[in-house]
């Protein structure tokens, strides 16, 4: 078969042997495959996710100087079928997967592992108990961003955002751009989102976020026009001090103050803001420019050694999550809401290449600008992924 080899940052076509499905695994014939940023980063930075991975106990992952098969994000048709596989996955039939895969005696990650090789390629290796047939005919398209929107799914539950609350997404990535599409399904009645780039911020208005912003221009704290924020120390003991020369006057004050600070209305008003960029300084940067009491999301993977000041931090009771991935339920559950048109993710996808074109392809995306997403057909022999004619917008922009 053929594959896009990756090896000591080059990208090359290559032909490999088509895998054969073990014992409860499916063999796919791929039909879309994500372009993820994690990939571009593991091009060219390998070593930097190897020395991350070793820390974290995965001592299989990709190294540079030894080839890998990228893709993680994929749908395919079942080509084969392995002993012990369910019947449901009927030759044909289109499948999303979960990407991990039993092989060398342990479970490997898909398109991070030269022991799991991914689906940069006419074929790929699924375990039929970590994959899900496509449903309500959904298109290939759409079915291929299950992965990247799962990750999405599994930062915006985390985040137990609620309707009223107002979102800050710093950054219109793909992984930001998906954020505000689950933001957007959920009903959140103010997103903002945030980016230099104006064809990001554009995508981002596709997608639904309400007030879009220029951070060069704005801040993006500031745009929403949430009343009750506190941004300075000064403010917070003006608060405390004023609250409490008003309820003593009441009897029982201490029973008032303890009703609302169940119901969440005793302390400043506070944004959920979700850090989709993942460079270093980004953190550092939203802790000290956000509210008071703010919830940080830290969406964003950042690769190199990062720093921020904890103290900050404290000083302004900031609620700080870290998140990686998504459970196998987040996983079939974005494919439902995708097929069940609950969340439309359409405006990501923004190219196509073939094979031949997947180098071209990260440079690209290196250059951020025009695409969000680039799916790989292996079918295809397009070179240059040309962004979308149909990529218009499908929710009103409220501000810009």
């Amino acid at each position: 078969m053929k594959a896009v080899s990756c090896q000591n940052k080059n990208l090359s076509v290559v032909d490999l042997p088509t895998p054969v499905p073990s014992r409860g695994q499916l063999l796919l014939e791929v039909r879309r495959c994500g372009i993820c940023g994690s990939d571009l980063h593991a091009k060219d930075h390998a070593h930097e996710l190897t020395d991350v991975m070793d820390e974290v106990g995965y001592p299989d992952f990709m190294r540079e100087d030894t080839p890998v098969v990228l893709g993680h994000e994929f749908v395919g048709e079942v080509a084969e079928r392995g002993r012990g596989a369910a019947k449901e996955f009927k030759l044909g039939t289109p499948v999303v997967s979960f990407p991990m895969v039993r092989a060398a005696g342990g479970v490997h990650m898909t398109g991070l592992s030269p022991l799991a090789p991914g689906a940069y390629a006419e074929h790929v290796l699924a375990e039929a108990a970590m994959s899900f047939v496509v449903p309500n005919g959904l298109d290939l398209d759409t079915a291929a961003l299950t992965e990247p929107m799962a990750v999405a799914l599994h930062a915006v539950r985390r985040s137990q955002i609620r309707k009223r609350d107002v979102a800050i997404v710093i950054g219109c990535g793909p992984v930001g751009l998906a954020v505000i599409c689950h933001l957007k399904s959920l009903g959140v009645h103010t997103i903002v989102a945030s980016d230099f780039s104006g064809t990001r911020r554009a995508m981002a208005g596709r997608c639904g976020a309400d007030v879009v912003v220029d951070p060069a221009v704005e801040s993006p704290y500031t745009a929403a026009g949430q009343s009750g924020t506190v941004t300075e120390a000064q403010q917070l003991f003006e608060l405390a001090v004023g609250s409490m020369e008003k309820l003593r006057r009441v009897p029982g004050w201490s029973h008032l103050y303890r009703i609302a600070d169940t119901v969440g209305a005793a302390g400043p008003k506070r944004p959920v803001i979700f850090e989709c960029v993942g460079v270093p300084g980004i953190i550092d940067g939203i802790i000290c420019a956000a509210p008071v009491q703010s919830r940080v999301v830290v969406v964003g993977v950042c690769m190199g050694t990062d720093h921020f000041r904890p103290a900050v931090a404290n000083g302004k009771d900031i609620d700080l999550r870290f998140v990686f991935g998504y459970t196998p339920l987040e996983f079939r559950d974005t494919l439902h809401l995708l097929a069940d048109g609950e969340v439309d993710a359409s405006a990501l996808v923004t190219g196509t290449v073939g094979l031949a074109g997947v180098a071209r392809a990260f440079e690209v995306l290196g250059a951020a600008e025009a695409h969000a997403k680039i799916l790989i057909d292996p079918q295809s022999s397009a070179v240059t992924p040309w962004p979308r004619a149909d990529n218009a917008p499908r929710y009103p922009q409220v501000a810009a």
